[in-house]
């Protein structure tokens, strides 16, 4: 491990007379900044890009109809359907628990306004979707189910192992803010809004197709919308560190993280899902975790991991998961890319 590699971050300050904010000197993280939101002069063309989408696709759960329908058809599935939806719940809701609570750690030491921004959309949207969860088990599974499911890593051995991974990488950094610790809570964050979401989005979504849950399956719609801005948001950042931090860059930890991410997803969606659900395999979660690692790591420019997988098994759900139109697409397969640009001067507006 090198020197630079366990040099301690400081979090942005608060208020810096001596900060400078121009373009020419603004960087994604270590910056000199005022600690004034300078918005008119955008550095970062990506993150203005988002914003309007982010603030575009703005819902609220309450909004969500036919909740109640979904509490009469959980009745009647079986037994692996219930529990699987129960264990699934368990770990989206204690994902955006967690993303909820240590994004603004994490945004303290963003040194780029119009990121500082967008992360704190995303922070509000992660509350959201906490709060979509709970509706759901308010209104779907009755009181008692629910403590069970909020804590279901309690006495489940292979979920509390993937909460721990986690939430372990997030407070090494807090612990020691160091530069390497830093590297990998970026790494964590893309794993988790690209990786650690998905083949519980594909069980809602095979739910749906099967004419089960639809409303459970739409509030889920509007979750994955929201993540597939909160994956550009970090492989922007992290594309943005290697340009300009690049002692700091390691593609070897990005592999080495996703082949324990891709390990751990299998495990717990076999755990969890198994061969129980129709239409989802113990194959088919194999071939759409691995499929999905490679198509996160080309948007960071990486080589495949598993270049014998180069399409998903779940081909007959992709019409369901587009319900952003064109922006499903966009975010999907593509990092906006960022320049310096005096042209972003003016209104954040639509």
């Amino acid at each position: 491990m090198t020197e630079n590699k366990k040099k301690t971050m400081k979090p942005r300050p608060i208020f810096n007379t001596k900060g400078d904010d121009t373009l020419q000197k603004r960087t994604i993280i270590k910056g000199n900044i005022t600690g004034i939101f300078n918005l008119n002069d955008v550095k970062y063309n990506w993150a203005k890009q988002l914003y309007q989408v982010m603030v575009g696709n703005f819902w609220v759960p309450e909004k969500v109809s036919g909740l109640g329908d979904d509490a009469t058809m959980y009745k009647n599935l079986s037994d692996a359907e219930k529990r699987a939806y129960k264990g699934v719940i368990s770990f989206l809701t204690f994902l955006d628990s967690l993303q909820t609570v240590n994004l603004p750690h994490f945004s303290d030491y963003i040194t780029a306004p119009e990121v500082n921004l967008i992360l704190s959309i995303q922070s509000y949207q992660e509350a959201i979707h906490s709060q979509s969860y709970a509706t759901i088990l308010e209104t779907v599974v009755s009181s008692n189910e629910r403590e069970e499911i909020y804590y279901f890593w309690r006495d489940d051995k292979i979920l509390l192992e993937r909460n721990e991974y986690i939430g372990n990488l997030y407070q090494d950094f807090l612990d020691i803010p160091n530069d390497e610790n830093f590297f990998k809570a970026i790494i964590a964050n893309y794993l988790l809004e690209s990786i650690y979401f998905y083949n519980g989005f594909a069980f809602f979504d095979t739910l749906v197709y099967n004419q089960k849950m639809v409303a459970t399956g739409r509030m889920i719609s509007y979750i994955r919308r929201d993540e597939l801005t909160h994956v550009t948001i970090f492989a922007n950042i992290i594309r943005a560190i290697q340009t300009e931090f690049p002692e700091m860059y390691d593609e070897k930890v990005i592999v080495d993280m996703m082949k324990t991410a891709v390990e751990q997803e299998i495990t717990w969606t076999n755990h969890i899902l198994g061969n129980d659900i129709a239409g989802i395999t113990e194959e088919s979660t194999d071939l759409y975790t691995k499929w999905l690692a490679n198509k996160r790591l080309q948007t960071l420019g990486i080589d495949p991991l598993y270049p014998e997988v180069m399409k998903s098994p779940y081909r007959h759900l992709e019409h369901m998961e587009d319900n952003n139109s064109e922006k499903t697409n966009f975010f999907e397969s593509t990092v906006i890319n960022y320049t310096q640009s005096t042209s972003m001067k003016g209104s954040w507006d639509f």
